[in-house]
């Protein structure tokens, strides 16, 4: 793709960045070479504004390692080794690689970010389709995912975390905003959540799951260990633990929100060691004496 200057010109660039285009491409420029140049003289932010105003390309750059200062790529990277970024990592496709990938502010995908080590962003992880990690994912600020997520180790998040479709991660989960999940969210650890953790489907951890504000499930939520909110704790369907449900000082607990309530026998249980407190909708089942 060529890119002439009256064709960079309407989309109104910074005034700054535009005459850096007409002193360095007076004739215009290849989309790539115009960005690879743009980050060579430290001008990363335009390259990602050229990037957001004319989209992906089908290119593919396939490398054994990245080790750079930063990287705005149009097309697909896929690295057989590790990705070592210390400012933005940025790819108009997906970003794959065989080992890790780590970048000190950013990584940002339009589609999926996939590692078979660890995924690590000193800011926002942003991908429009899948994250998968290998080992774990660590995002010291915003997580959002418009696919499906996975770590088989644990999941880190500095901000809001936001996933498109189901998440599973194989041991604990930590955010410190709030937690949004369109489908499923699954840990084979503990969930503990800063803010409100709200997933459409259902949501179940391997331990305990813990948040400070609000707990909200469309289907149902089951935990091993206790299950507390400093909020209210709403299901669509039933509650489970083998410990204790505790809602917020003034809340209620309420199963079986999105069923027939002559139906909350079979599809609305409440089971957990003891009746919780302000349990206001649901069927609750006494544990079984010996």
């Amino acid at each position: 793709m060529d890119l002439t200057k009256n064709f960079v010109k309407a989309k109104r660039p910074c005034a700054e960045g535009f005459r850096w285009f007409l002193r360095t491409h007076q004739n215009g420029g290849d989309y790539q070479p115009l960005l690879d140049a743009l980050v060579r003289d430290g001008r990363v932010d335009d390259a990602c504004w050229l990037l957001t105003q004319f989209g992906p390309t089908d290119a593919v750059l396939s490398v054994n390692a990245i080790d750079a200062q930063a990287i705005v790529f149009a097309g697909t990277l896929e690295v057989r080794g590790n990705i070592e970024v210390d400012s933005i990592l940025r790819a108009g496709g997906s970003i794959r690689a065989g080992g890790g990938i780590r970048a000190g502010q950013s990584i940002i995908a339009g589609e999926d970010v996939r590692a078979d080590g660890n995924i690590r962003s000193g800011g926002t992880l942003d991908a429009g389709g899948d994250i998968k990690a290998g080992w774990s994912i660590e995002a010291e600020g915003a997580l959002q995912c418009g696919g499906n997520l996975r770590a088989e180790w644990d999941l880190s998040c500095g901000g809001l975390l936001t996933v498109g479709g189901n998440a599973y991660i194989g041991q604990d989960v930590v955010a410190k905003g709030a937690v949004q999940c369109r489908k499923s969210l699954r840990t084979g650890g503990f969930i503990t959540g800063a803010s409100s953790i709200r997933a459409t489907h259902g949501i179940e951890a391997g331990t305990t799951i813990h948040c400070q504000e609000h707990l909200e499930a469309g289907w149902g939520i089951k935990a091993l260990g206790a299950i507390v909110a400093g909020g209210a704790i709403k299901a669509g369907e039933s509650l489970q633990t083998e410990a204790t449900i505790r809602a917020g000082d003034g809340y209620g607990i309420y199963a079986g929100l999105n069923v027939p309530v002559e139906v909350w026998e079979a599809s609305a249980w409440v089971r957990a060691r003891e009746l919780p407190n302000r349990l206001f909708s649901g069927h609750w089942q006494a544990p079984a004496t010996s």
